[in-house]
């Protein structure tokens, strides 16, 4: 899969599901802090989207789409007790961007492949819109976060330090 794919996913699942939402153009970024100010949001709107490997065993491993607001980090401690795991990572750079489809900082809250679990910190989901790069740094969503938890189904969790 690759970036145009990721794209193409989001808006077929956005315009199937008749979501509320709205591209926006920006120069390429895919640092959070520097892309909320391109798009003119708070930063607790961001959804920070990171894919995480959770040791469970001695030869066994999890990834998680672990998804918190922009202004806070992944709580890697929360992960690995969460699965029952001696501890949680950021997984490798090659591993994240082959398991969601998009270079790193541009990686969406949405799990497309069947080896990510979702779990989104619930303090990104008090608000009305969420933003989020598209699967590429020079495009983001802003989407209604009732349409996102019905469209993604991630599971949620105190996930967010």
């Amino acid at each position: 899969m690759d970036n145009r794919d990721v794209l193409q996913k989001l808006t077929d699942l956005f315009e199937a599901a008749a979501a509320s939402y709205r591209m926006i153009p920006h120069p390429p970024e895919g640092r959070t802090d520097v892309v909320t100010r391109l798009r003119r949001h708070p930063l607790e709107q961001a959804a920070k989207s990171i894919v995480v490997r959770v040791a469970t065993g001695k030869r066994s491993r999890r990834y998680v789409l672990a998804v918190v607001p922009g202004d806070r980090r992944v709580d890697l401690d929360a992960l690995a007790q969460r699965y029952g795991g001696r501890e949680a990572s950021f997984a490798a750079r090659e591993v994240a961007e082959r398991l969601a489809g998009s270079i790193s900082g541009s990686i969406t809250p949405f799990a497309f492949s069947p080896e990510l679990d979702l779990l989104v910190d619930e303090g990104l989901l008090v608000h009305d819109e969420i933003y989020f790069n598209a699967g590429r740094l020079d495009l983001s969503v802003a989407l209604c976060v009732a349409d996102y938890v019905a469209l993604a189904r991630p599971t949620v969790a105190p996930i967010a330090a």
